[in-house]
């Protein structure tokens, strides 16, 4: 499932640099992410950078609407990265 950024959002842009698959973006009020660059940093991490590196809890939260399984998420990986191995999968 594809991560969002909640209206939290203080717009200090340390999520966008964390991100490796350039899902995340400033918005006109807060950051954003697109769901279909984001992974939940499957292919390159055990965890989602995004949220670990917010400084507001509950800021960057699994997108409900946007569900997705382990194996779906490591397929727009591997379409996002062709040919390349993932790092963690």
């Amino acid at each position: 499932m594809a991560y969002k950024i909640t209206d939290e959002c203080i717009s200090c842009g340390a999520c966008e640099a964390e991100c490796k698959n350039q899902a995340i973006s400033e918005g006109e009020t807060i950051y954003v992410i697109d769901p279909d660059k984001c992974t939940e940093c499957v292919g390159f991490f055990e965890s989602s950078k995004c949220a670990e590196i917010c400084p507001i809890d509950n800021c960057c939260i699994p997108d409900s609407d946007h569900a997705e399984s382990q194996e779906q998420l490591l397929d727009k990986w591997r379409r996002l990265y062709p040919g390349e191995t993932p790092a963690v999968s």
